[in-house]
């Protein structure tokens, strides 16, 4: 189905994809995004840019309290564009600073949290609200967007997501695969245990396991996932 079909333009609807880190949900995403004519709204890069936004302010990222206020006087949008969202964090575009590895640990570390949770995903049904967007994260098909058109619980096996993440970090990586690997095991654990919101499918959610897939076999079944889920809205 092309970028301009009907259904896409006319239903607005709302993709929701969630999964643990490092299972290609970005990239998905974005794929999605540009095949159905859809916004890219990545909420991660929104708790990435407030976790930066501790850091800078020396807020101890176990503080909840300190954390809250801290949220109170934060500002984070997100501006569609090209293959990846802008982020700004104040007025700031951080797009660039968000991406390193203690930045990424301190999203994880920040997300625990169920006020800065419920405080992000109301900035993130705002943004989805008028529909028409490709949204992922952790809970959007759980508690973001329950009423979501289409759901992916995208997966994969810890030793392929870890050797992936490993892979994205450059000729010259700081760490080496069995500590990116155990650090993801960490996030995992993190994710899926936490109180409020934690890492799971929703009850309507479609499984994608990609730990036997290449990126474009995932990407070719994510995509008939959608189109599947745009021809029962509308069958004509």
């Amino acid at each position: 189905m092309s970028s301009d079909s009907p259904a896409t333009a006319q239903k607005k609807i709302i993709v929701a994809i969630d999964g643990p880190a490092g299972a290609g949900k970005s990239t998905i995403a974005r794929h999605l995004a540009r095949h159905f004519g859809l916004l890219n709204l990545e909420t991660g890069a929104m708790y990435r840019a407030f976790a930066l936004q501790a850091l800078r302010a020396g807020v101890p990222l176990d503080d909840s309290k300190a954390l809250e206020k801290l949220a109170e006087e934060t500002s984070i949008r997100l501006e569609s564009g090209g293959d990846e969202n802008r982020v700004l964090l104040d007025g700031e575009d951080v797009t660039g600073l968000i991406r390193n590895p203690t930045v990424t640990d301190g999203a994880s570390r920040v997300s625990v949290f169920p006020a800065i949770r419920a405080w992000m995903v109301k900035l993130q049904q705002q943004l989805g609200a008028e529909g028409g967007v490709v949204m992922e994260g952790r809970d959007i098909g759980t508690v973001v967007f329950p009423q979501a058109d289409a759901k992916i619980f995208l997966d994969a096996a810890p030793e392929v997501r870890g050797m992936r993440r490993f892979d994205q970090l450059g000729p010259k990586p700081a760490q080496q695969p069995e500590e990116v690997i155990r650090d993801l095991r960490e996030r995992d654990r993190r994710d899926r245990n936490r109180a409020d919101s934690p890492l799971m499918p929703a009850e309507d959610a479609v499984l994608l396991d990609s730990t036997n897939m290449t990126l474009e076999e995932a990407v070719a079944a994510a995509e008939e996932i959608v189109a599947d889920r745009i021809l029962r809205i509308d069958p004509a």
